[in-house]
């Protein structure tokens, strides 16, 4: 797979110095690779951007909806190989992997429809002083440089370019280089709708790629998602040119269980929200407090089902959670647990890698786990739930919101009253009650503190594209 960039319309091979292997992590071997763009190629991509946007920009919104749509159907007729991919290369179940799919597709076709309803370029605005008339307009930000992590590749990816074309933006595209193949299905659908060159660009590469992008001085806004470490150094890159950034990080995130809860239905929320992807989600649920009156009965019950969990190979097994998706992050769990034993943790469920190929590791449940520990207030990425009890309602509060973090949480209780009034007191973006992590694209995605800056989906991730420019005018 040598023809690996899209670049100004057209498949071009890597120049980079980085070979990038792909990996089955089921089995923990490759089965594709591909050479690197080099900076060079970056500045190619940006070029093209920057070339492409005039024209784009001043499509009408119809147009723009009409190639959004289009990426929707073509998504949806490629839909067995997307799947198949996200299993072989990411290591997901059929059923979530079948959801991705269907997320970004939605993502398309919400974008389209929200393209459509724009105002027109002017809407007047009133002035209390005579004399002076004035109107706004909403124009795209311009180029924007779009880096995506690699546990949700298609998915991601799908939140930022869809409002990014939707605004009138043109892009430039860098997948992870842990999933690099997915993200080709964008370029490919360019090809088949006729998508305008230089409008959507796509690079792979590994850190150089990323800081190449992240540093040209021809973008005018940057969005990442991925870790704090990294997403630090885009803000560095975004502050030198002083232009906007959107930064979706980290979460360390809790899950509350009042005593009013079902046991069953609680259990059945906590599992999915620390194994939904093998627990590499930003949004994974991986703290929980359990009021006092319910924990006796839920801990045995919530031990059983996650040694219960049937993991394995989603492409030749009938499983509920597969491998990590890469061996860095097989490795840094498995450091986690060797924490665990140092710190003298009680391991109820896992704690452990599976002696069998590729990276898989046991679902596991810590249970009275300190303040203090590592495991209690670091983003561990994995399967790797930490328990402890609470009394009251002010209590669960406060050790929710004690963490840098601030992404989201989920809130379990009869009493929707009180679940209703402790979503309102926890300092996180999102918050769900007695659901499962259902993400609908109508609603908005970021968080507080140190989860990110900005929000993506909903109308908030389309004005994220958008920057407002008034004229006044003297009519004297």
């Amino acid at each position: 797979m040598t023809t690996s960039h899209y670049i100004a319309g057209r498949w071009v091979e890597g120049q980079g110095s980085d070979c990038i292997s792909v990996n089955d992590p089921a089995l923990g071997q490759p089965f594709a690779e591909l050479m690197a763009a080099s900076v060079a190629q970056v500045d190619q991509a940006v070029t093209a951007a920057r070339g492409a946007l005039p024209a784009w920009k001043n499509t009408s919104a119809s147009e723009r909806a009409a190639y959004l749509r289009g990426f929707a159907e073509q998504l949806g007729q490629r839909r067995e190989a997307l799947i198949t991919l996200q299993m072989r290369n990411n290591g997901k179940p059929r059923h979530e992997a079948e959801i991705d799919l269907d997320d970004a597709i939605a993502t398309f076709g919400y974008y389209a429809e929200l393209a459509e309803q724009l105002p027109s370029k002017n809407r007047d605005v009133p002035l209390a002083a005579p004399g002076f008339s004035a109107r706004t307009r909403l124009e795209p930000v311009g180029v924007v440089g779009l880096i995506v992590p690699w546990n949700f590749p298609l998915v991601t990816s799908a939140w930022k370019l869809a409002p990014a074309l939707a605004a009138g933006c043109t892009v430039v595209l860098k997948p992870s280089e842990v999933t690099p193949l997915i993200e080709q299905a964008y370029g490919q659908i360019a090809d088949a709708l006729g998508l305008p060159a230089g409008v959507l660009n796509i690079v792979n590469g590994k850190a150089e790629t990323g800081a190449a992008l992240s540093n040209h001085n021809g973008l005018d806004k940057l969005s990442f998602t991925g870790s704090n470490s990294v997403g630090s150094q885009v803000m560095r890159s975004a502050s030198a040119q002083c232009r906007p950034v959107t930064l979706e990080l980290g979460g360390k995130s809790a899950i509350v269980v009042f005593d009013d809860c079902d046991v069953g239905q609680a259990v059945e929320w906590i599992v999915a929200g620390i194994t939904w992807n093998a627990g590499q989600m930003c949004s994974a649920t991986s703290r929980l407090l359990v009021q006092d009156g319910i924990a006796d009965a839920l801990l045995p019950r919530l031990q059983a089902a996650l040694e219960q969990l049937r993991v394995g190979n989603p492409l030749t097994e009938e499983v509920e959670m597969g491998p990590l998706t890469s061996q860095a992050q097989w490795l840094k769990v498995a450091g986690y647990f060797a924490t665990a034993r140092e710190e003298g943790l009680q391991c109820l469920a896992g704690g452990k890698a599976l002696d069998r190929d590729g990276w898989f590791v046991s679902p596991t449940l810590y249970a009275d786990v300190p303040k203090d520990s590592r495991l209690w207030t670091e983003e561990i990425f994995g399967p790797v739930l930490c328990a402890r009890r609470f009394a009251t309602e002010e209590q669960a509060i406060a050790e929710v919101n004690d963490s840098r973090f601030g992404l989201v949480a989920t809130v379990c209780s009869a009493d929707l009253e009180r679940a209703e009034r402790v979503a309102d007191a926890l300092e996180v973006g999102h918050v769900w009650i007695n659901s499962v992590q259902a993400v609908f694209v109508e609603t908005s995605w970021g968080g507080t503190k140190g989860s990110g800056i900005g929000r993506e989906l909903g109308p908030w991730g389309l004005s994220a594209y958008q920057s407002v420019k008034h004229v006044t005018r003297c009519l004297g």
